[in-house]
């Protein structure tokens, strides 16, 4: 009994002892834990924060991929185009008419003097009718006036000579009677009356001739207004028998009837388009330019036809000076030979090469890239496979490629196709 007593005395004395130095203790571990627990947290967070944002992946075969070259750089400016026919005739009509028959259809070849359409129209014929016999009729009365003037004349030549032998014998007379009236054989009176007589016949005859010289005069004016009426009327019934001709339409050059725009029975109006034809053999080329890039356009310049048969070479003659559509419309006359399948309306491109400029850094052109601006464009590090975006300024455009100012080097590979879904991103890795 003493003994267990003084194990429960002992452990209730255990029980009521106060240890302070090891609650301290404890609470200082407690805080320098916490305290390394945040150094730690706020240090990974600042090497967080540092990194970069992770690189998308893109597949290497999914982009187009081009490198930085130095050399000729060719100025070219490429458009859609037809191909047209050089030489092309509108047939129209000559006077209101209705169409017949129709005797060539579209596609066929066509002479000179092939008859195309009937057309008719039965004023045409009377007027034609009415026009050769006004015309007969001047002719008849140019005729009749004309001999009436030529015997009126011949009687003004003959009172003309008439006159001109009365005032010569008068004349004479009075030369012998002055010296028979020096001799006193013939009298003063006499002589004086002969040759007031010889003058008087000399005002006739002067008279006359004066007449005679008018009367001609007047003859060949009234003749030149009888011609000019008949002339007038010629070139009437030339009218007439051309309008008349005209209802037969023919063609008038050797080619291709392309168009008919008109029916059996229709009604035409004067200047109405009845037929086109054209030359296949000899074509041009009409490509549409985009007005910003015609601005550098002049005639002359040396262009390439791709008819998708063959390219055919050709130079830049002609430049619409309006813009239709966003577009300038250019002719190209063709140098060479046309490949076999070509013919008229056949869908072509063209490219007109505008200078050469001789040791040029350039690149293929990036997709939106604009002349003379700058774009950025992702950089392929050859080491790592990761390309990071850098700024480039650009200079003179081409069809496919651009001038580089700044921003690339020679050697430098780039993507150039369309990289809007990673702008949220200053690299990508290519895989």
């Amino acid at each position: 009994m003493p003994i267990l007593g003084w194990h429960a005395i002992c452990i209730v004395g255990s029980m009521d002892i106060s240890r302070p130095d090891l609650l301290k203790r404890k609470r200082r571990r407690q805080w320098v834990l916490a305290a390394a627990i945040t150094l730690a947290l706020g240090g990974l967070g600042l090497v967080i924060a540092g990194l970069e944002p992770a690189a998308p992946g893109v597949a290497r075969s999914s982009v187009w991929i081009d490198t930085v070259k130095r050399g000729t750089f060719q100025r070219e400016v490429r458009g859609p185009g037809v191909l047209v026919p050089k030489e092309i005739r509108w047939i129209a009509a000559e006077s209101s008419a209705r169409v017949e028959r129709i005797l060539v259809k579209p596609g066929a070849a066509v002479g000179a003097d092939t008859l195309i359409i009937e057309l008719s129209n039965p004023e045409v014929q009377d007027a034609l009718l009415a026009a050769r016999a006004a015309l007969t009729a001047a002719q008849a009365d140019y005729a009749a006036r004309q001999m009436t003037l030529e015997s009126e004349q011949l009687d003004r030549r003959a009172d003309r000579v008439r006159s001109d032998g009365d005032y010569e014998a008068a004349r004479l007379q009075a030369e012998a009677e002055a010296g028979l009236n020096r001799k006193g054989i013939i009298s003063d009176i006499n002589y004086r009356r002969s040759q007031l007589t010889a003058d008087s016949l000399k005002v006739r005859s002067e008279i006359e001739r004066e007449r005679a010289a008018m009367f001609a005069r007047t003859m060949t004016a009234q003749l030149s207004a009888d011609r000019a009426r008949i002339a007038q009327l010629q070139n009437t019934q030339a009218l007439r028998q051309r309008q008349a001709d005209a209802l037969g339409v023919r063609a008038g050059i050797r080619g291709v009837l392309q168009q008919v725009p008109v029916q059996e029975g229709q009604q035409v109006a004067t200047g109405t388009n009845l037929a086109r034809v054209a030359v296949p053999d000899v074509l041009i080329a009409e490509l549409r330019i985009a007005e910003t890039q015609a601005k550098d356009l002049r005639l002359g310049l040396a262009a390439a036809i791709d008819t998708r048969n063959g390219i055919v070479p050709g130079r830049l003659v002609r430049i619409d000076p309006a813009v239709i559509n966003g577009s300038v419309q250019v002719d190209v006359d063709l140098d060479g030979a046309l490949p076999a399948g070509a013919r008229p309306d056949l869908s072509v491109d063209g490219t007109i090469t505008i200078e050469a400029i001789a040791d040029a850094v350039f690149v293929g052109r990036p997709a939106y890239a604009q002349s003379a601006g700058e774009i950025t464009l992702f950089r392929i590090d050859p080491q790592g496979g990761v390309a990071r975006r850098v700024a480039v300024r650009l200079g003179r455009t081409s069809v496919n490629l651009v001038e580089v100012l700044k921003g690339l080097n020679v050697g430098d590979q780039v993507i150039l196709s369309d990289t809007s879904p990673w702008d949220a991103y200053d690299r990508i890795r290519l895989e």
